[in-house]
This record gives C-alpha cells, structure tokens and sequence, in this order.
C-alpha cells in the first residue's frame, strides 16, 4: 500500500516553525490580499511578481528593474510606493508583460520564512486560484504545508477559510493528521454557501479593517473561486506562473 504524503495547516506564520517543510511544498495564503493580487496580475499578464520584505527594498528593486513597486502597510499603499495591494489596480492593459515587485504585511514576510526554514518548493494562493493549488499539490505526491499569513501572526478567518477549502478538495489524497486542518475544513463547510456573509456577520477582523476603506469589492473578490486560475511558482526570488 502507498504511503500518502501528509497535509499540516499552519495557521499562522508564529506557529510555522513547528513543521517540518524540508520536504513540504508550502502554500502562502494571504487571500486580503497579497496572494490573490499576485495570482491576478501573473493572470493578466505580468511577466513576474517579486515578493520582498520592506518597503525600502520594494522601491530599490523598481528602481534597478524599472520594475512597478507595491504594496500595503496595514491595508494602506505604503509611503513612497505608488500602488497597492488591490487586485484591481493590475488590469491586464496596465501589468501585461511588466514585473511587479510587491511588499505587505504579512503575505510577503511568510514567503520569506518558508524559505529561511528550508521550503524546497513554494507557491501562492487564495480563492482566485483554487483549482490550480489543488490540482497541483494532488499532482506532486508530496507533503504539503498550508501556511496561513494571518494578521501580525494573529490568527484570521480568511486564510483558515482558504486552507479549507483547499483541505475539502484534496483531502482523499492526503494523510492528515492535523488539528488546525480540520479545523479548517469544518470552518470552511460552514462559510462556503456564502464565504463574504460568513466574514461580515462574524466581524472578521480583516473584513471590518478592509470594509472601514470602502473596499468591500476587494473582499468579494478575493472570496470568489477561480477568478485568476493561474498557479504561482517562486523560483530564483520571483513568482512566475507554472506552465
């Protein structure tokens, strides 16, 4: 009988170091907004996305690259860059074939982590992309870590929610004997007939800071499947899509 590789939520980037991602493909989720605005832009043409720490970095990097800087601080464009992290700011006749170096909060802090502590293959998502993470984590037979960004390592709904999703569609392929996964999944099974209703009466965080902008566009989509079917692949300090 066929061992199955094993399946660990990590539902937040504090608790990340308890998993052994030696061999794990690890899944960032950052859905408010981070993964589901890189999974748009590569989907509407960006040639690649480069996830970096600070914002200082963001604006050298576009500087060397002529590259677009973005990002948020706090769910605001950080000071000094002139885009942020909605998904709507990267139209295909704006990003098509440009490269965008991108700084948030948590999303792109994470991916740093995975790779600090060994991740040997690392990918994005959230619910724009949602078919393509579970096809591609069934496809490899490998273990696989869903880490969570969460919001300054507190625990938030959305991610959980998109780790079970993901959990509800692949968990036949899986050994999973994890908590917070099926956690996850529960969560997940109780939101799904409507994830934005699900966010706004149990005042998530992230869906009260967000809404207090007037972005209630922003969450719907970053809540709608499959919207920017792509998968995001990080090789040699960029995300690209996977062909």
């Amino acid at each position: 009988m066929t061992t199955q590789p094993s399946l660990h939520t990590s539902l937040s980037p504090a608790l990340l170091h308890l998993y052994d991602l030696s061999d794990s493909i690890v899944v960032i989720i950052d859905v408010l907004r981070a993964t589901s605005t890189i999974a748009t832009a590569l989907y509407n043409g960006a040639s690649s996305v480069i996830p970096v720490d600070s914002v200082a970095e963001c604006i050298a990097l576009g500087n060397q690259l002529g590259a677009i800087t973005a990002g948020e601080r706090d769910g605001k464009v950080a000071e000094g860059l002139t885009y942020g992290n909605s998904p709507f700011e990267y139209p295909r006749n704006f990003i098509a074939n440009k490269t965008l170096v991108l700084t948030t909060t948590n999303g792109t802090k994470l991916l740093h982590m995975a790779l600090n502590n060994g991740a040997p293959a690392i990918i994005t998502g959230s619910f724009p992309n949602l078919t393509a993470v579970a096809d591609f984590v069934v496809a490899q037979k490998r273990n696989v870590v869903l880490g969570c960004a969460a919001w300054k390592d507190r625990f938030n709904l959305e991610d959980t929610l998109f780790a079970g999703a993901v959990i509800s569609r692949i968990k036949s392929h899986f050994h999973i004997n994890c908590d917070s996964s099926q956690m996850a999944e529960s969560l997940y099974l109780e939101a799904k007939p409507d994830l934005f209703n699900f966010m706004k009466e149990k005042n998530a965080s992230h869906y009260l800071r967000l809404s207090g902008y007037g972005l209630e566009k922003d969450i719907s989509y970053c809540l709608t499947a499959d919207s920017a079917n792509v998968l995001p692949v990080y090789k040699n300090g960029r995300l690209i899509v996977q062909e």
